[in-house]
């Protein structure tokens, strides 16, 4: 009953999604985009990977990518009618496990890394003008996040079973998608990059741990799906 239920509800929102193409629609909440200050949530997916440069020639560390999921809130601020600037922290979960070659046993070769993100984007928003019931626009900016799994602190390393990153890292974000005016809310699905700037790796205390040893630097890079309501 309950997948019944949300098919119904997918349909609906479909249909109301193609009907915002149509060549002379009825315009919806047509002074959305006037207020200065507008407020929203979103929800979504992601995908993390990890960026590795190494020191020396030898056999890479496999990242096996797993979904997670995104939370957050939305502030905006208007600055004319194709430029906003938004904040938009948000909760990030994921995971990711790391295969370090070498090692004839998975206890050794295998590193699970659990991240929970808690993100603080600053970002501008760029919007085509309003079509009808519908408007694209691309965002961009720079986010600094705190990973809350990092075990930054933790004096046990992959001797120990324990892969340690650091807690703060800061980010640049590029992102497109559609804004769709329906009837009693705004509703934005888009794809957005996250690119690490920074080192997250915090290296094994042996100088030639055959974990770290040979990693020059670990980035994170990830892709998010949002489904943004206003």
């Amino acid at each position: 009953m309950t997948k019944i239920v949300s098919l119904c509800c997918a349909l609906l929102l479909a249909q109301g999604l193609f009907a915002q193409f149509n060549e002379d629609p009825i315009l919806n909440l047509q002074s959305e985009d006037e207020k200065f200050l507008n407020w929203g949530y979103y929800l979504g997916f992601n995908q993390y990977d990890f960026k590795f440069t190494y020191r020396n020639d030898l056999p890479e560390v496999l990242v096996d990518k797993s979904i997670g999921f995104n939370v957050g809130l939305i502030g905006e601020l208007r600055l004319n009618e194709f430029l906003d600037v938004r904040f938009e922290p948000g909760l990030f979960y994921t995971s990711r496990l790391l295969g370090f070659p070498g090692f004839d046993n998975q206890t050794d070769a295998l590193r699970e890394v659990k991240s929970t993100y808690i993100s603080f984007p600053l970002l501008l928003k760029v919007s085509a003008r309003r079509l009808g019931n519908w408007k694209p626009f691309v965002i961009g900016g720079g986010s600094m996040a705190l990973n809350l799994g990092s075990n930054e602190d933790s004096l046990d390393d992959n001797s120990s079973g324990n892969f340690r990153m650091k807690q703060q890292v800061f980010n640049y974000e590029l992102g497109f998608g559609i804004d769709f005016y329906l009837e009693y809310f705004k509703f934005s699905p888009s794809i957005r990059g996250v690119f690490a700037i920074t080192d997250e790796l915090v290296p094994d205390t042996d100088p030639n741990s055959p974990w770290t040893g040979n990693i020059n630097a670990m980035h994170t890079r990830g892709i998010f799906v949002n489904f943004t309501f206003e």
